[in-house]
């Protein structure tokens, strides 16, 4: 394969480096805050009793109780099974809630050769999401819309390659989606146990 032909430019690896050097930073940048009453809004570790701690078992509680309905299409499955690992509802018996979720694709050429084909493709991906209670009657529990977007190129005569991109560039950008509604979801979730 060639340098040219490569679905992955310097400048993605760069973006790749700044991030992780960025979640580094802010792992490190996190230290000091754990002696200042800082709480993880979901995950393991609540801490001490208090308010905190009692509305992260409780976000936990929800979360984990949760099902992730249908979602059509194959990104649709993608962005239910990528939902149902980070919830941890794999395994939930009994579920409490549902969370239902809408995912809207569109994508967009970057860039072009001198053909006029092409060379990049910029993917935007919106979620609409509400997650309801299952009793009867159900209620809403907390609704957003997230929104995120990832590119790729596309190689010159290199078919598969350019197949492979698109589906790793969907893959990162439904993982990504995921993350946003599940930390926006516990932030709701959480706001509306201290408010």
């Amino acid at each position: 394969m060639s340098r040219a032909g490569s679905s992955t430019s310097s400048s993605d690896r760069h973006k790749a480096g700044l991030r992780r050097r960025g979640l580094l930073l802010l792992a490190a940048g996190s230290l000091p805050l754990a002696g200042c009453g800082f709480r993880p809004l979901y995950g393991a570790g609540g801490g001490s009793a208090g308010g905190v701690a009692g509305s992260n078992e409780r976000v936990r509680a929800i979360l984990a109780s949760t099902q992730v309905g249908l979602i059509p299409e194959r990104t649709g499955q993608l962005m239910r099974r990528a939902l149902t690992e980070k919830l941890g509802a794999a395994g939930a018996t009994a579920p409490a809630n549902e969370l239902r979720v809408s995912l809207q694709l569109a994508a967009e050429p970057e860039g072009f050769r001198r053909d006029g084909t092409a060379s990049r493709v910029r993917y935007n991906a919106t979620a609409s999401w509400q997650l309801v209670t299952l009793t009867p009657p159900p209620a809403t529990l907390a609704q957003g819309v997230e929104r995120s977007f990832d590119s790729f190129n596309v190689p010159d005569n290199q078919f598969f390659a350019a197949d492979f991109s698109r589906d790793a560039t969907m893959v990162r950008l439904i993982d990504l989606l995921a993350d946003d509604i599940i930390l926006r979801m516990a932030v709701r979730l959480g706001e509306a146990n201290t408010g």
